[in-house]
């Protein structure tokens, strides 16, 4: 079975499950629930969080994830991982994770390198494409990882490592209510709430078709 795991109260999985035509089951190890077993995992999708991905001690259940992200690489199972989900995989094979650089917030454009426009995950997707961006830290690719988009703030964007384990550090989740809710975290950006929320809207049909087209490619590498 695929499973999603949610890392965080406030980052849901949001619109990812409107587009999931597969069975999934969601483990919230923000409430303290047992991972699954990597045997009873068909494929997995690690989502974001405010915490970073080596925040160990305040989130004990880090570790294991970043070993179990470990053990699914090496059993060639598909992997996605969605901002922190993208940066727990370069920590887990060994790459750095860097706080507060390339630092973006909102709805912006990302474009795929040449490895990119040949990914099984990108296929149907433009060149240049619509995502949104909530993120403080940034990962370093791992060894051997190919990267596949980057954007002017911030060139590390999405990467695979072997043939289908993908860590991407924009938010194809998102929603209005659920960008209201990370806005809401720091004095700052809740004066910018209603801006972020009217740039989003104006993009949102062409952004939930690029999220529609990477689940369904996801998906597929699944099958």
């Amino acid at each position: 079975m695929l499973h999603i795991i949610q890392n965080d109260p406030e980052v849901p999985p949001g619109i990812l499950i409107d587009y999931l035509a597969v069975p999934y089951s969601l483990c919230r190890a923000d409430q303290g629930e047992q991972l699954p077993a990597l045997g009873r995992i068909s494929a997995l999708i690690v989502l974001g969080g405010a915490m970073g991905a080596h925040d160990d001690v305040r989130h004990p259940f880090l570790a294991d994830l970043k070993q179990l992200i470990r053990d699914l690489v090496v059993a060639g199972k598909p992997y996605l991982g969605i901002c922190l989900g993208g940066q727990l995989l370069a920590a887990a094979l060994g790459a750095q994770v860097v706080a507060n650089r390339w630092e973006e917030l909102g709805t912006l454009h990302v474009q795929l390198t040449a490895a990119g426009r040949s990914d099984l995950l990108f296929q149907g997707i433009p060149e240049k494409f619509t995502t949104f961006q909530w993120h403080h830290d940034s990962f370093d690719l791992p060894d051997g990882a190919v990267l596949l988009a980057s954007s002017s703030a911030c060139p590390h964007q999405a990467f695979r490592v072997g043939a289908n384990a993908w860590g991407l550090q924009f938010h194809p989740e998102v929603t209005e209510p659920i960008i209201r809710s990370w806005a809401a975290w720091d004095r700052e950006t809740a004066r910018l709430a209603d801006r972020m929320v009217a740039d989003f809207s104006a993009h949102q049909a062409v952004y939930r078709q690029t999220v529609q087209a990477i689940i369904n490619n996801f998906v597929t590498c699944c099958s």
